[in-house]
């Protein structure tokens, strides 16, 4: 009888490992997920893009200072003539939600494909953990600057604290069973931006009312302070030039487009493609005229001072403006909003990130065969957001860059792929494509240069993945690995011809493909393995594929040299080729066979180095050791002999 101890073990363990994803379906491809009206789906993706109208405008000023206004319509210029054609284009490339990393894996080959898409996922991850931790510390800071809790609550100004709450709430949501909730998005969404519409409203009604707060913007605008205390004027050309090159740190508007394609599959058929777009349009100008007018409206009512370090305004720029204009009741309920969206806004983050690794890492035998539940990676990234908030102290503008970083990056690899496309096409849009890249790239290397940390967090992301994924792969790599074996006629008929004796498979690496190569091979394993004259065998013949693939399907073929009969096929890995194919003939001939290999000469470490990226090595052990585990009882397991 189990102990009490081992019983509660055994159930932690099977609610821990509840829901294990058999496939590597995409979450949002799955037949049984509803479809939705366009613009509903746009709410899902809008509690990302839109919700970061609660810290913009703090960190664009904090940034570009009076030429933040300037600097945002220059991002918005890249946003609806950059951005949304990219995007655009993904969508028509990658119907399924695949996005524009599916697009760059298909442009390259073989482990070089594999190593590239790893890279981006860091950049991936760096961007859905900043999300969840950015806008867990923005909502903290619309909490513990709420004039109630300033005045009552006291004991809730420890950002740190309050955001880790937050982002522990988060968790235990999606512990429990998190499902998608479009109604939830569009109710947030809409409360969320008509709240903002008319504090932007009223914005505009006081500085049309109180004119002398327009001329003060305008003076900073115009006049440049030098380090000595010094002004002098500024140009008009010298205002561009300058918003020109802080513009990149303002690039947090811009995320959103990458979430907008990966819920395509959620939007009703038919017209998917074309209503995709819509989507993407519409959040698109809804966006920029909210971006425009929240960062002039902010630039010219709120002083300076407030944007900084522990001001009213950090963070919180249209909430600061909310309470000031429209009173304490209002201003409470727009807090209430931004929290709930920012909240939501980790939720959505929180789901993407648990959707990368079934949609890529298994595919590459990459992810154990725990981090295809979703309770384990759940605690795994709650672990990586709580180390985030800490090191940055739930700043809200220290995370801008690393946030920034992620989104550019992912931006820019879109823009590549889809400039790499349209050349391959040979269409005319290449070259509009490749400036748009060109500028993508120069805001991506901007960015960096300006704000470092966020390229450290995403090498610590990339490393972290890279480095798990390969042990992953060498922990799994002698797993079957086999999906499916298909033969021609030709290899049916060799295998018929089997089924009244033993089944004897050769193994052959071919080289002249002569019958004197065969001749050969079979006098050799006849003489070192004691095999009757009068037994026929039958030689397997495997050639390389792509050895980055974890596994796939087998399509053997038949082939007659005077006489010999050989089963010829191409497989990323030689070893489980083989165990594949003789566990399958055991299961269909009810027989065991019996598989022949030679001795191999060399070094034993070389020959793992070699199976583990290549897929082939000292291909005997392997092939016994993947028959071990696939069928642990021996009086069933295919016999293994080499000799020489």
């Amino acid at each position: 009888m189990k102990s009490a101890k081992a019983l509660t073990d055994n159930n932690f363990k099977r609610w821990m490992m509840q829901g294990v994803k058999e496939t590597e379906t995409p979450l949002a491809d799955k037949e049984q997920h509803q479809r939705h009206s366009w613009w509903k789906v746009m709410c899902l993706t809008g509690v990302d893009y839109f919700s970061t109208l609660g810290y913009q405008p703090g960190i664009a000023f904090a940034a570009a200072g009076s030429l933040s206004p300037i600097a945002t319509f220059i991002l918005v210029l890249l946003t609806l003539f950059g951005a949304l054609p990219i995007y655009n284009r993904v969508a028509t490339e990658s119907p399924h939600g695949q996005g524009s990393i599916s697009m760059l894996e298909s442009l390259l080959s073989r482990w070089k494909g594999k190593l590239f898409v790893l890279a981006l996922l860091g950049f991936v991850a760096t961007d859905f953990v900043i999300t969840i931790t950015l806008s867990a510390a923005d909502a903290s800071e619309h909490i513990i600057h709420n004039p109630f809790v300033e005045e009552n609550l006291r004991f809730l100004d420890h950002p740190v604290a309050v955001t880790l709450f937050l982002i522990g709430i988060l968790a235990a949501v999606f512990l429990k069973g998190f499902k998608e909730a479009i109604g939830i998005a569009v109710f947030l969404v809409i409360a969320y931006m008509a709240l903002n519409l008319v504090v932007i409203i009223t914005g505009f009604y006081e500085i049309a009312t109180h004119p002398s707060v327009l001329s003060n913007w305008k003076n900073a605008l115009f006049t440049a302070t030098s380090i000595g205390g010094s002004t002098e004027p500024r140009s008009i050309f010298m205002i561009i030039g300058l918003s020109l090159l802080v513009f990149p740190k303002l690039a947090l508007g811009l995320s959103g487009f990458e979430t907008g394609v990966a819920v395509m599959p959620l939007i009703k058929n038919p017209n998917r493609i074309a209503n995709t777009r819509k989507l993407l349009m519409t959040a698109a100008l809804i966006m920029s005229f909210y971006l425009i007018c929240s960062s002039f409206i902010t630039s010219v009512l709120i002083p300076a001072a407030e944007f900084e370090q522990g001001g009213e305004a950090q963070g919180r720029a249209l909430a600061y403006l909310a309470h000031t204009y429209l009173g304490e009741v209002f201003g409470t309920v727009y807090d209430v909003s931004t929290i709930l969206i920012l909240w939501f806004a980790g939720a959505s983050a929180m789901a993407g990130l648990l959707n990368i690794v079934p949609r890529y890492l298994p595919r590459y035998g990459m992810a154990p065969n725990w981090a295809r539940a979703t309770r384990p990676l759940v605690i795994v990234f709650t672990l990586i957001c709580f180390g985030v908030t800490v090191v940055f102290q739930a700043n809200v503008e220290a995370q801008g860059g690393a946030y920034a970083t992620g989104v550019l990056v992912l931006m820019t690899s879109a823009a590549v792929a889809v400039t790499i496309s349209a050349w391959v096409r040979k269409q005319a849009v290449k070259r509009v494509f490749l400036i748009i890249a060109a500028v993508f790239a120069y805001t991506t290397i901007t960015n960096v240069i300006e704000r470092p940390d966020g390229i450290k967090i995403a090498s610590l992301f990339i490393c972290g993945i890279v480095l798990a994924s390969f042990v992953s792969r060498a922990l799994r790599t002698t797993e079957l690995r086999v999906e499916k074996i298909e033969f021609d006629d030709q290899a049916k008929a060799f295998i018929n011809e089997l089924a009244e004796g033993e089944i004897r498979i050769v193994t052959n690496r071919r080289e002249t493909g002569d019958v004197e190569e065969y001749r050969f091979k079979e006098h050799e394993k006849r003489v070192d393995n004691h095999i009757p004259s009068t037994d026929p065998i039958l030689f397997y013949e495997i050639e390389l594929g792509d050895a980055s693939e974890f596994s796939g399907k087998l399509k053997i073929r038949g082939v007659d040299i005077d006489g010999y009969k050989i089963l010829r096929t191409e497989a990323p890995a030689v070893p489980n080729a083989i165990a594949g194919l003789l566990l399958h003939l055991r299961d269909r001939t009810n027989k065991i066979p019996h598989v022949y290999f030679g001795w191999s000469e060399g070094n034993p470490l070389s020959y793992l180095v070699r199976y583990l990226l290549f897929g082939e090595g000292d291909t005997a052990p392997v092939t016994r050791e993947i028959l071990r585990q696939a069928e642990p009882d021996p009086e069933r397991r295919p016999s293994v002999h080499v000799g020489g």
